[in-house]
């Protein structure tokens, strides 16, 4: 929430080689885990960043010109309840971008970049598996393999032929 409430216009960066030309990067002292943070906006981003270009000299986001100080405000409390969402946190909206990362196949390494974690295993816990990729996955096994031979079958057919084995010695 802090990098967000503290984002400034001078950490913005011009990089002409992606659409929207531009990202943030946040000094190390402003980010929780005090390594200097990138901040990649996708299109809707960009557009909520537009839509406040201008608004204030040094600050993204504030509200009558002055610095917003904690996003669970009335402002927050009115949109969740307007969307159906009261239920919802501020940071479970970093848990679900975590989420749509990964079941958008994006690679861990880039989860991890994007979403400002060191460790894997933290980014693994904002991008937990849905459970229909996971049924996704469970069904692979069921495919046939394409030449129906398996290496383990054919591994088990040489050593059986080497060993001069009965076949009914193979399940004892």
């Amino acid at each position: 929430m802090g990098e967000i409430l503290k984002l400034r216009w001078e950490w913005e960066i011009a990089i002409e080689s992606i659409p929207g030309g531009s990202v943030f990067v946040i000094p190390a002292q402003f980010v929780k885990n005090r390594h200097e943070r990138l901040v990649v906006l996708n299109d809707i981003a960009r557009s909520v960043i537009e839509n406040v270009r201008g608004n204030h000299p040094k600050y993204v986001f504030t509200y009558q010109g002055r610095l917003i100080t904690d996003m669970n405000n009335t402002g927050w409390c009115k949109a969740r309840k307007r969307a159906g969402l009261e239920h919802i946190r501020v940071h479970d909206l970093k848990h679900t971008f975590g989420r749509r990362l990964r079941a958008a196949n994006v690679s861990l390494e880039d989860r991890q970049e994007l979403l400002g974690h060191k460790s894997e295993r933290m980014t693994s816990h904002y991008s937990a598996a849905e459970v229909g990729r996971l049924w996704q996955a469970s069904q692979k096994v069921c495919q046939k393999v394409e030449s129906g031979i398996t290496l383990s079958y054919l591994t088990k057919m040489t050593n059986t032929a080497s060993s001069r084995k009965s076949p009914a010695s193979d399940f004892c």
